[in-house]
């Protein structure tokens, strides 16, 4: 008698990875999130390695990790898999501030964000 398996957040034929406490601003991360939605995983991991922007690196991360999720725990075929969500979150915020001039304080915000990546698997039409 034991305990009921969980049942999956996800479809039979995706896999899903999500990666928290990333620091950038969501909407500089929504920039290179748009740059995969909809492409095939090699297309987009390669669109990825050659992008100049430094979030770029840990996207890539999370894509790898979504593939590897795919292939290894729910035994799908990594040739066929296509980026079927990346969608990106508000997390925490740090509050800085820095003396300005008059006793006044110049507030500095340091966002953070979390990125959700989905893959799916869709078989090709001859």
């Amino acid at each position: 008698m034991g305990q009921e398996k969980n049942p999956r957040r996800v479809a039979e034929n995706e896999a899903m990875a999500k990666l928290r406490m990333l620091r950038t601003s969501p909407q500089k991360l929504n920039l290179v999130a748009a740059l995969i939605r909809g492409k095939k995983v090699d297309k987009a991991l390669a669109d990825l390695t050659f992008s100049h922007k430094r979030i770029a690196i840990d996207v890539r991360k999370c894509l790898q990790s979504a593939i590897a999720n795919a292939e290894n725990n729910h035994g799908l075929d990594v040739d066929e898999l296509v980026v079927a969500e990346a969608f990106v979150g508000k997390n925490m915020v740090m509050k800085r501030g820095r003396p300005r001039a008059r006793g006044r304080f110049g507030k500095i915000v340091k966002p953070f964000s979390e990125l959700t990546i989905k893959v799916r698997q869709v078989e090709e039409q001859a």
